[in-house]
């Protein structure tokens, strides 16, 4: 069989222990999956399909990179990574052989055997749900470090890995983390707590890495809401610059989520409650190495990590017995710590062993003396990265400093941007420090993303420093920061969501890092500025809307002290503090001051997007405190701008709006004719992502409103299908607030009054889990009330609490006109219970409150309740006031031509006068009503009428 062939789809590719699976892109070790970036991957393919032949460096980029430019180095960092992966070095491990100025050869055998399709281990499947880092270094000589934790960590839920920078204690984490993969069902979270340069930024770490969105001021509530039904790993990675706030994350997280389990590493313990702490010690290394052969220091792991890092930087080198003495005595000098042998290991091909040997001696001589007076082990790293750092070429030395300016992983053209000068090649010098262990590179994704060990940006910041270079370089970071976020703004208004999260997300603890140096004392006030305007939909997307909200007063505070202000970052600034104050409980006073100055601005700057945007701020601000002539007012200054400036789009908007606003007012007719409108003109090319990232996108807020105006006039099945519609659209757009709100706006309710419990249990099912993802405090509460009145459906009781509890809160936001449709279950529970009075005040406030908003479309049934409230009294007078109560109500329904609320009243109507015997009149009413439907004779209501109706004239219901 001839792998090459085109014929050839599915075999194998087997060598050493390893089995390689073109077809389906899978590298295989003793029948385990091994993660390995794609284009590591292919790259591996290729070479094991010439086996035996040289392939050119040509060859590899253009089957690699197929239509793509890139830089030669590229490919040298991916097989220096590769080598890693393999173990390339380990005795018996010779895969890859670098042919210096032409290309690459395989040269292990391979087996080549015809393979059926892999059934892959429930690991492989549950690669899914873990966001461990592709293509770490393998663990050596810690598998049974790692197998006695694995017995430990099912029964402690909190471990912490312990020991001295450069020991290995995020190796060793991973290796257990990769182990775990298919015990846990809800997943392993990798948490880097490294670029952290603040203790209030590990929640947001925490809830970034697990993709929590944080919508409230208490996100470890949100957080522990979110994880309290998971069963799941969380790896805390380097605790100890942030080790209280880890601690106090720790506990809590333990103690409000029962199914979750801690893996932390750090150089101290976090000395939390239920902490079991493990000291990690050096690699093992041969007490003497006099008579020692190869063979025999190879039983060693210290000596097979770094004769595994000579051969991937030497090629052909092998340890002879004559040279392991050598090797054992680095080894030893390096007191077994893994960081510093692969430091040391990668100078073997410039001063071979005995030189290696006696360059590092004289430097730990050197760190003995007492200026230099530290741990042994910090010595013995310091050593190492001394030893690496000042046998550099001069310009890695230089490149090595400035990377450290990167609080997190950057990309080539970053560090091209910041570090790049007339004397350092920046793609060559990363390409080295990748190979010389001094920098990782993570091959995962489509772009390699490198990244600085802790250990090592804290060295060469520090060198940094010592030269004098470092306020140049930070300044340069934030500069780079600030013009690639101006672009990245502006790619946000057309981009896809996620494709653009993809490429900017991890730039966060770079952002962080900026905007701290760019507003101390020796920073750039105008960088500051500039980037924190620009970073605004990074914040947004990733819903870090407190510390969004932090940076944006900050800036503004800041801005507005300079003597002329700029007005377009003074109007974005206000724009944004605007957008986050809606997600709070209500309405803060600050919200409508906020959109109006960026109104203002707005119109002085003659920017109609920016307009446009305060408008609809301040017409959502109107419709969240029930002021729906306010909101029809701004949806008429909407629709003036969008036309003055010929925007058809943005006046498709404004037809939305008006519909919005005029369905609150109960003019049902007009406002469908705008909704429909707004509906039947949409194209796709619609976009206006300023208006519809953080609220209902166009077509599910018109499908939304729609969907109720439907139900309303009397069609209960089209009602459905708009509702469904909706649901549909947010969902194919995985558009998070558009999915909350067709939830708790049509689907949700709908379902409830047409009395389909059945769906109504599975949308509300929906909207609690993604509550539990999304924490924000109206949502949470919306799926509670809703969640009380399915259960009041139910006729369970228990229901009430539910409704109770949330429209209070509820009300206290002044958020009525969202549970407003729910409030029949409320009032009804509590009457059932003896809690008449309280439910008449219930129901008296929420008439008084939308009679003087005039939100009137939901009148007709406060009304039908009020009078439901007094029959229950029995008196004279009391069924008096509940006639003239339904007959009011009536005469609301019939004026707004609001059939189904019409066919409610008439039915509460009918069964009062059928009480008191006038059954003639109450057959006359509600068959006069029933009668002007043509659908929905299934639903609730009108079963329940048709029930009436027969038991009225003695006849048993169809």
């Amino acid at each position: 069989m001839d792998p090459k062939s085109p014929d050839s789809v599915e075999y194998a590719l087997s060598f050493g222990p390893f089995r390689l699976l073109p077809a389906q892109q899978l590298l295989l070790e003793d029948e385990n999956a091994v993660r390995l970036g794609s284009r590591a991957l292919e790259i591996l393919i290729v070479l094991a399909q010439c086996a035996g032949e040289l392939v050119t460096k040509g060859e590899l980029m253009t089957r690699v990179w197929p239509n793509t430019v890139v830089e030669e180095n590229n490919l040298k960092v991916h097989i220096a990574t590769l080598r890693k992966t393999l173990g390339d070095g380990q005795p018996g491990r010779r895969y890859v052989v670098t042919v210096p100025g032409r290309g690459y050869r395989f040269v292990a055998p391979v087996e080549v055997s015809a393979s059926a399709k892999t059934s892959l281990d429930p690991s492989v499947k549950a690669e899914r749900v873990h966001n461990l880092p592709a293509s770490q270094p393998r663990a050596i000589g810690r598998a049974d470090i790692v197998n006695a934790l694995l017995s430990e960590l099912p029964g402690r839920r909190f471990i912490t890995i312990v020991g001295p920078g450069g020991i290995g204690k995020t190796t060793v984490a991973l290796g257990l983390a990769e182990a775990l993969i298919a015990t846990y069902r809800h997943g392993i979270r990798f948490v880097d707590l490294a670029p952290l340069g603040d203790p209030q930024f590990v929640i947001s770490a925490v809830t970034s890495a697990l993709g929590v969105e944080i919508h409230s001021d208490n996100g470890m509530r949100d957080l522990i809401g979110h994880l309290q039904d998971k069963r799941m790993l969380l790896v805390l990675d380097s605790c100890e610059h942030v080790i209280e706030m880890a601690a106090a994350l720790a506990e809590q997280v333990l103690d409000g989520a029962s199914e979750i389990h801690i893996l932390a590493t750090s150089r101290e313990p976090l000395r939390a409650k239920g902490e079991r702490v493990y000291r990690l010690p050096p690699l093992a290394v041969p007490s003497h190495s006099s008579g020692l052969t190869a063979s025999q220091a190879l039983g060693f792991p210290s000596i097979q990590l770094f004769v595994e890092r000579a051969a991937a930087n030497l090629d052909g080198f092998e340890l002879s017995d004559a040279d392991a003495p050598i090797v054992v005595d680095i080894c030893r000098k390096l007191e077994g710590m893994p960081l510093a042998i692969e430091f040391a290991a990668t100078r073997i091909d410039a001063f071979g062993i005995r030189q290696l040997s006696e360059l590092l001696d004289d430097r730990i001589r050197l760190l003995r003396y007492p200026k230099r007076a530290g741990l042994p082990r910090h010595q013995t790293l310091t050593a190492a990265l001394d030893w690496s750092y000042e046998f550099l070429p001069s310009d890695e030395r230089d490149l090595l400093r400035r990377l450290s300016v990167f609080a997190g992983a950057f990309t080539l053209d970053s560090a091209r941007a910041v570090s790049a000068d007339a004397n350092c090649d920046v793609v060559e010098g990363v390409a080295n420090l990748v190979a010389k262990s001094l920098v990782s590179a993570d091959v995962g994704g489509a772009v390699v993303q490198y990244r600085l060990l802790d250990t090592t940006r804290a060295y060469a910041r520090q060198k940094l420093t010592e030269s004098g270079e470092l306020e140049t370089y930070l300044r340069r970071h934030a500069e780079h920061h600030r013009d690639l976020f101006e672009r990245a703004e502006v790619e946000w208004e057309t981009r896809p969501t996620a494709e653009w999260l993809e490429d900017y997300r991890r730039r966060v603890d770079d952002v962080r890092a900026a905007l701290k140096w760019a507003f101390s004392q020796d920073g750039g006030i105008s960088i500051g500025l500039a980037l924190t305007v620009a970073s605004i939909p990074l914040w947004m997307n990733l819903w870090l809307l407190e510390e969004c909200r932090e940076y944006a007063e900050r800036a503004l505070a800041k801005l507005l002290a300079q003597p002329r202000p700029d007005g377009r970052e003074e109007m974005k600034l206000l724009a944004a503090l605007g957008h986050i104050q809606l997600h709070w409980e209500g309405r803060r006073p600050e919200t409508d001051i906020a959109w109006t100055k960026a109104l203002l601005l707005a119109e002085q700057l003659d920017d109609m997007q920016y307009q446009l945007r305060a408008i609809w701020g301040l017409f959502v601000s109107c419709v969240n405190v029930d002021d729906y002539r306010g909101a029809l007012a701004r949806a008429d200054q909407f629709t003036a701008v969008a036309d003055a400036k010929g925007d058809v789009a943005a006046g498709l908007i404004g037809a939305r709006l008006t519909g919005i606003a005029l369905y609150f007012l109960a003019d049902h007719g007009n406002a469908r004719r705008h909704l429909e409108r707004a509906r039947d003109s949409y194209v796709a090319s619609l976009h206006q992502r300023s208006m519809a990232s953080f609220w209902p996108a166009h077509l599910v807020a018109v499908q939304t409103t729609l969907a109720n105006i439907l139900w309303i006039q009397g069609f209960p099945d089209q009602a459905v299908r708009a509702g469904r519609s909706a649901l549909e659209e947010a969902q194919a757009t995985n558009h998070v607030p558009s999915l909350f709100y067709v939830l708790i706006r049509a689907a949700c309710p709908i379902a409830l009054y047409v009395g389909d419990l059945t769906e109504a249990e599975h949308l509300t099912a929906m909207l609690i889990e993604h509550s539990a993802k999304h924490p924000l405090t109206m949502w949470d509460a919306f799926g509670r009330c809703i969640r009380g009145t399915l259960l009041l459906a139910r006729g369970d009781i228990t229901g009430l609490a539910f409704l109770r509890a949330t429209h209070e809160r509820l009300r206290e936001s002044k958020l009525r006109s969202w549970t407003a449709a729910l409030l029949p279950m409320l009032v009804q529970a509590m009457a059932e219970v003896g809690q008449t009075a309280e439910a008449r005040m219930i129901i008296d406030d929420a008439i008084d409150q939308f009679e003087r908003s005039e939100g009137k479309w939901c009148l007709p049934e406060l009304l039908r309740i009020k009078g439901g409230l007094l029959r229950l009294e029995g008196s004279s007078e009391a069924l008096a006031a509940a006639e003239r109560h339904f007959m009011q109500a009536l005469e609301c329904a019939r004026q707004q031509e609001a059939l189904s609320w019409e066919l409610r009243v008439a039915t509460s109507l009918a069964e009062l006068w059928h009480s008191q015997g006038k059954t003639a009149d109450a057959h006359e009413l509600l068959s006069s009503v029933y009668g002007r439907f043509n659908e929905g004779f299934e639903t609730a209501d009108l079963r329940n009428a048709r029930a009436l109706m027969t038991s009225f004239s003695g006849q048993k219901p169809s």
